[in-house]
């Protein structure tokens, strides 16, 4: 509270002087209100949580006792992720969106590292096929998410009618994740295993974007790995086929 002292000096006063007074503001009773206040926001305000990719990563195998498990080769997919740059080495946008643009090589199977060919077959003209990040049209995924969704369909289908019954309240949110991760384990789903590959001009946004797509998909089965010989020669047929330049040097330049 604020308090007014009069000063006298101990001094004999002039007749006719003014007395002179000092305020003084105790502002202790301010500083508790203010914690108060920050008391009551902090239990009152919900904590923003931190936006971050859910990487699952396998435990430490035991030499001893755990069995390497094999992976169906036709259930195999392999993404090679770029980025487009323009003349002075920056990543180019799209003028409407304002996204940087990023494209997906990929190829199904594990490819003959003689012929470059997935098998015996050739699935796509060149052995790979090319894709970008789209957004949903009439609800419906479009680029690389349909592509994803229908290498994962039988679990994408089990899954939507789980969260079509965690909508209409049918089970709780525990209920639906341990039934989501069942259906995405369980090997009579047919879940699609997806290796991601970085290419030298690739970006950190466009991993996260394939880990997002990842997600999305409920794809639990995936590696990064390096580009190797294979990919390299897959992707030369590649620019045969389609014309078009795919592997360049690092054309990245500091900003």
């Amino acid at each position: 509270m604020a308090q007014i002292e009069q000063s006298d000096k101990g001094g004999k006063k002039k007749k006719g002087a003014q007395k002179k007074m000092s305020i003084h503001v105790d502002f202790t009773p301010m500083v508790d209100m203010n914690m108060l206040l920050i008391t009551f926001f902090m239990l009152c305000t919900t904590m923003i949580k931190s936006q971050t990719v859910q990487i699952i990563l396998p435990a430490k195998p035991n030499e001893k006792h755990e069995k390497v498990t094999q992976v169906n080769k036709d259930l195999v997919m392999t993404l090679i992720l770029d980025t487009e740059y323009d003349e002075n080495g920056k990543p180019k946008t799209d003028p409407e969106t304002g996204h940087t643009l990023h494209t997906i090589y990929y190829y199904e199977g594990v490819p003959d590292s003689v012929n470059a060919n997935i098998g015996n077959k050739q699935v796509y003209k060149g052995a790979v096929a090319m894709e970008t990040y789209k957004a949903n049209a009439d609800g419906k995924p479009q680029g690389i998410r349909s592509i994803l969704r229908r290498r994962n369909e039988m679990v994408m289908d089990k899954y939507d009618a789980l969260k079509e019954r965690y909508a209409n309240k049918e089970i709780k949110e525990d209920e639906f994740n341990a039934q989501a991760l069942e259906i995405a384990k369980d090997t009579l789903n047919l879940p699609a295993t997806i290796i991601l590959k970085a290419g030298p001009n690739t970006t950190y946004e466009n991993v996260i974007n394939a880990f997002d797509e990842l997600q999305l998909n409920q794809i639990r089965k995936y590696s990064f790995e390096h580009l190797d010989a294979t990919d390299t020669l897959l992707l030369r047929n590649y620019e045969k086929a389609n014309g078009v330049q795919v592997i360049r040097d690092n054309v990245r330049k500091n900003s």
